[in-house]
């Protein structure tokens, strides 16, 4: 049975869904009440979240939850085993109506490295806070047991249970067991293998676990090398299925860590009237909350005072007493009891560029939203822009770019593309022949083709553009503006030229170009401008030489039409080939009384 729903928010929630960004995380549904009542994961949050707001649901408690959805916020990790361990401790915390109801504890498994003498690696769900190092959570019960099975047979580790102090292992309180006798374990209970020895091997694991796999996976390439030398291909074989375990290995989460204790992060992001300064909540290694406050700016406040407003009002919002504060930059300690910090590396160095991650696609998403209400917002930042780089006198509402095209001096022409307001205008896009100029001379076809654009603009009486677009360095440039010169438009119009190789930027009269930021929206649209034009202008002197070669030495043959002669070459290649044929093959394309013709063409 299918079930329908009609959101009376569907407006609102559809201009948040636009601006999602097609990456990985969790999303929040909210009700009227503000109350969270659906948290989810996705691999793509705008394409997980739009699938909800479809017409028609497989599932009735899924048609009522859309039915009540308010507002929507989203979180972007890394990955999606991020947005799985992520949901799972929000789910957790906040009991959603509509989530399924997870338990505190078991939920994933973790590898822990025991605080003893010769340390055991075992899988664990129980986190003991001993002084042991637990790595984790992992999604894949198999990934665990991989790794396990890894150090087992590479590293030989102990099993039992025993207090292998030295006074125990130098009075013989223990025997080895059946593990030593058929090769799995070092047997160090009998004091058989050293303890430093055997903690090289516990910082390889711990390397291997943190994600630092190189030297290991070097070792075990070196190691499959000399046993297949001593044609050992079995051992071999064993040794590189572990080999490609560990290759195929991800390092583990950032978003979970034991080693963190209650913490708070915070980080901002701004622009010009605005501050954004994104919060997490980290208690008991797991982020249990997580939120932007968006601040406007009144009195040109520096970033430091506004991050330090923002963790004020959002600390006593949600009553937080975490006394570490994780931030991007250096703040005055004026919060009593509460000491801030800049992480360098490591795991809390990874939750602060998380939170300044989320901080940026937040201010990204207010933007696009802003676009999306009023277009002519991101209209006039683009052309204010090339105004500034270009250091124009006026907006280049419309912008047109020149190309030429010939192959070898043969049909040449040009074209001339249309942009306004940054955006293609097709309808004005035009295509030239050029008729004054021979052979292969694209200065002179370039003065030829500006000239007879802006010669008929002016007769017609239509607007001219602000920036004209030249695809070519100085010489092209140079023909343009003396086409403007005859017309006396110089100074009227702007214009450059744009050079391939380095993309640099020509202005009239100056010999030195200059280099546009490469990230730069002006060289974008300029670039776009002038792929356009060659697209525009290949195109048409491709349909040009097409009917040239149509219109060959085999039409100007008494009796043979369009049709037959693309027979022949659609047969026969080329006419060299076609000259090259007997009567035979010609009757067998074209029929006789054609291919007799033909033939006493070429063999008078």
């Amino acid at each position: 049975m299918k079930y329908k729903t009609v959101n009376s928010n569907i407006d609102y929630l559809k201009s948040l869904i636009k601006v999602l960004p097609n990456k990985p995380g969790i999303y929040q549904y909210f009700d009227n009440g503000g109350t969270i009542i659906y948290i989810g994961k996705a691999k793509d949050l705008k394409k997980r979240v739009s699938s909800y707001f479809s017409k028609i649901h497989e599932h009735r408690k899924t048609a009522i939850l859309v039915r009540n959805i308010v507002d929507i916020k989203h979180m972007v990790v890394q990955s999606e085993q991020d947005a799985l361990l992520l949901e799972n401790n929000l789910i957790k915390k906040y009991q959603p109506r509509y989530n399924i109801q997870l338990k505190d504890d078991k939920s994933f498994p973790w590898i822990c490295v025991k605080n003893e003498p010769f340390p055991r690696v075992f899988k664990t769900r129980n986190l003991v806070r001993d002084g042991s190092k637990y790595f984790g959570p992992y999604t894949s019960v198999y990934t665990v047991r991989t790794l396990l099975e890894l150090f087992k047979s590479e590293y030989k580790l102990r099993t039992c249970n025993y207090v292998l102090t030295e006074e125990n292992i130098r009075n013989k309180k223990y025997k080895v067991c059946l593990e030593y006798h058929i090769g799995n374990c070092t047997g160090p209970c009998e004091g058989h293998f050293p303890e430093d020895k055997y903690n090289e091997g516990i910082v390889d694991i711990t390397n291997i676990v943190k994600g630092n796999v190189s030297g290991v996976i070097k070792h075990l390439k070196d190691l499959m090398k000399q046993l297949s030398e001593n044609l050992k291909f079995e051992e071999a074989i064993n040794i590189k299925e572990k080999y490609d375990s560990l290759k195929r290995y991800q390092s583990r989460s950032t978003i979970v860590s034991p080693n963190i204790t209650d913490i708070d992060v915070f980080s901002i992001e701004e622009d010009d009237k605005y501050a954004f300064v994104n919060y997490l909540k980290v208690i008991k290694g797991a982020i249990i909350q997580t939120f932007t406050l968006e601040i406007k700016k009144v009195l040109d406040e520096t970033k430091d005072e506004l991050l330090l407003s923002g963790i004020v009002d959002i600390r006593q919002k949600i009553f937080s007493n975490a006394k570490q504060i994780l931030v991007p930059i250096k703040l005055e300690n004026v919060i009593e009891g509460v000491v801030f910090k800049i992480p360098q590396r490591g795991e809390k160095k990874e939750l602060l560029e998380l939170s300044q991650r989320n901080a940026k696609y937040f201010r990204l998403e207010k933007d696009k939203q802003a676009v999306m209400r009023n277009p002519k917002i991101s209209e006039d930042r683009i052309l204010n822009t090339i105004k500034k780089d270009l250091l124009l006198s006026e907006l280049p509402v419309t912008i047109e770019c020149f190309d030429n095209s010939n192959l070898q001096g043969s049909i040449p022409v040009a074209a001339c593309v249309v942009f306004k307001n940054g955006k293609p205008n097709k309808k004005e896009y035009r295509h030239y022949n050029i008729k004054t100029v021979e052979g292969a001379n694209d200065f002179a076809s370039m003065e030829e083709v500006v000239y007879r654009r802006y010669k008929r603009l002016l007769e017609e009486k239509k607007t001219l553009p602000q920036l004209i677009v030249v695809d070519g360095g100085k010489g092209q440039l140079s023909s343009a503006v003396m086409a403007l010169d005859k017309l006396e438009l110089r100074g009227k119009i702007s214009i450059i030229g744009i050079a391939k190789r380095l993309e640099e930027i020509y202005f009239p009269g100056d010999s030195v170009p200059i280099y546009i930021n490469k990230n730069s929206e002006t060289l974008k649209i300029i670039q776009y401008l002038r792929d356009e034009a060659h697209r525009f202008g290949i195109t048409f002197h491709r349909n040009k030489r097409s009917k040239a070669f149509i219109n060959s030495e085999l039409n100007s043959i008494n009796g043979i039409g369009e049709k037959t002669t693309q027979t022949l070459l659609r047969d026969f290649k080329s006419v060299k080939s076609i000259k090259e044929q007997k009567m035979d093959a010609l009757i067998e394309s074209i029929g006789k009384s054609k291919a007799m013709i033909v033939l006493n063409h070429f063999h008078k």
